[in-house]
């Protein structure tokens, strides 16, 4: 899948769940849970044991769902992510070279940014969505101020987002979300019906923000 294909796909779905858990089993349930909530992007994180692994199954089971990879840190696990079938790559942080690998196989790359230094350079590498992380360090409104330097640049913030305040950050700018602990921690207990209705949850509040400013 090229990359504007899927750059056009996350920001159509606006949402992404970040699955973690302390074993492939968890994490795939977990997943499976977002997706009947109807959240469509996931991204597969590399804390959890044989990640690839998760990634091909979900993409076998899932065909029509947008399954990347996160808490990517290098460019071997990055290859990695990519032969498992990763339509995306997130990192915490920012890397050149792990740009370098993604765009070389058209998958896009969204490095972690926290400065405007470290989001110019992302912007330089060919990065076309940032993710500001951690977002609960600045709340929604940083987005905002950072347009005014910065209006060429799409972000999406990942850390703290949640139901209360996910259309906050998509009025102040963000082109998509990701959302972690605040959707899938019910998976630690066990309780995936709980992980599923948060993110049906969260989807329709983003619906209702479509609505309401008149994109869908």
């Amino acid at each position: 899948m090229k990359q504007w294909t899927v750059l056009q796909q996350l920001v159509r779905e606006q949402l992404v769940a970040v699955i973690r858990g302390n074993s492939p089993e968890q994490a795939e349930k977990t997943a499976a849970a977002c997706i009947r909530g109807g959240i469509e992007a996931l991204e597969v994180t590399f804390t959890i044991p044989e990640a690839e692994g998760v990634i091909r199954s979900l993409r076998r089971q899932y065909p029509e769902a947008l399954v990347g990879a996160g808490t990517v840190l290098d460019t071997e696990t990055a290859r990695m992510a990519i032969a498992a079938g990763a339509s995306f790559v997130v990192s915490p942080h920012g890397e050149e070279a792990i740009a370098r690998m993604c765009h070389r196989y058209q998958v896009p790359y969204l490095p972690g940014c926290m400065t405007v230094k470290e989001m110019v350079s992302a912007l330089e590498w060919g990065c076309s969505i940032l993710k500001l992380f951690p977002g609960n360090a600045f709340g929604p409104s940083f987005i905002k101020s950072l347009k005014g330097p910065l209006p060429q640049a799409e972000f999406m913030p990942t850390g703290g987002v949640h139901v209360e305040n996910v259309t906050q950050w998509l009025k102040y700018g963000a082109v998509a979300v990701g959302v972690g602990g605040e959707l899938t921690r019910p998976a630690a207990e066990g309780d995936y019906g709980e992980v599923e209705r948060r993110a049906r949850a969260l989807v329709e509040k983003v619906a209702a923000h479509r609505r309401e400013v008149g994109h869908g």
